[in-house]
């Protein structure tokens, strides 16, 4: 019997050319990454990170207009908590909160589910649901301060068509802040929606076709597949108007000036009037070195709470 050889010089045979990479290849490489981030690395060092330091150590002085200094370590946050003002704008901020964020994630979920079904014209309603996030929160607050009007206002307006009011909505301090939360959620849920709307649509088809051939309802589906595979986009939108509440100024600076008697004097206006009303800069540094741990813990409960992954 022949025995047929395998020509060494066949394709099946030859050797593959290893690819020639230069001594500093991957180090150069790199280096082009670091200068393409570098305007944006450089940015961010020098309108983020350096006033963060700066803000600490400010709130570790006494620092006035004139540019005179004295260090008095922790003697701001010592007078923070012994300020009947911050708590109360503590509390202020603190019910804002509780209703803003549940508010705006309803709306911004609901909105969202309800675009996935649409298939006509879904860009269209998308961008009208975006709309007002796009405007100004001086010209939505203003607009809503004509809207709650408790004599010319367009919702008493209607609610007298039926007998009821007139009410003040902005002048009571039992309906000021939810008035406000009203006003900001209309102004920002169509961020949030675009993000929850991403997240519903990268949730697997297959898993929804399987529940519905097992007989579970749309609740059950909702509940038991889509809340869980969306529980990131769910956490990362928590987080954002959480500190989106914290951060409240404009709307309660422009429709009440933080009345009714202080009934909508946040955290942040007690920061603005500390250092541009007073100039009392040390201190209002350290109100917002405060409401940033403030939202970093509750931002670290919302983690525990809705962001940890199942086991």
């Amino acid at each position: 019997m022949t025995q047929v050889g395998v020509d060494r010089n066949s394709p099946a045979r030859r050797p593959r050319p290893v690819p020639v990479r230069g001594r500093y290849g991957p180090r150069r490489r790199a280096w082009v990454g670091l200068v393409f981030v570098a305007p944006m690395l450089a940015l961010f060092l020098a309108f983020r990170f350096l006033p963060a330091v700066g803000a600490v150590w400010l709130s570790l002085t006494d620092y006035r207009l004139s540019g005179r200094w004295k260090f008095i370590a922790f003697d701001n946050y010592t007078r923070l908590l012994q300020d009947e003002l911050f708590h109360q704008s503590l509390v202020v901020t603190l019910t804002y909160t509780l209703i803003f964020v549940p508010l705006t994630v309803l709306i911004s979920l609901g909105t969202a589910l309800l675009l996935q079904q649409v298939v006509w014209q879904r860009g269209f309603f998308r961008g009208v649901f975006f709309l007002p996030y796009v405007t100004s929160i001086v010209l939505a607050a203003v607009i809503w301060k004509w809207i709650y009007d408790a004599q010319d206002g367009l919702l008493n307006a209607v609610l007298g068509l039926v007998s009821i009011g007139p009410i003040d909505f902005l002048g009571s301090d039992n309906s000021v802040l939810a008035s406000i939360a009203v006003t900001s959620a209309w102004k920002g849920f169509g961020y949030s929606m675009l993000i929850l709307l991403a997240g519903l649509q990268a949730v697997p088809k297959s898993y929804l076709e399987a529940a519905m051939i097992d007989g579970a309802s749309a609740w059950q589906r909702f509940r038991y597949i889509t809340i869980p595979q969306i529980r990131p986009v769910l956490f990362f939108v928590l987080v954002i108007e959480t500190i989106s509440a914290f951060q409240v100024f404009d709307a309660m600076y422009v429709m009440t000036g933080g009345g009714p008697v202080r009934a909508s004097y946040s955290l942040v206006y007690l920061l603005y009037d500390s250092g541009f009303k007073f100039f009392d800069f040390g201190y209002a540094s350290a109100i917002g070195i405060m409401l940033f741990f403030i939202v970093l813990v509750i931002s670290l409960v919302q983690r525990r709470l809705v962001g940890r992954d199942d086991d």
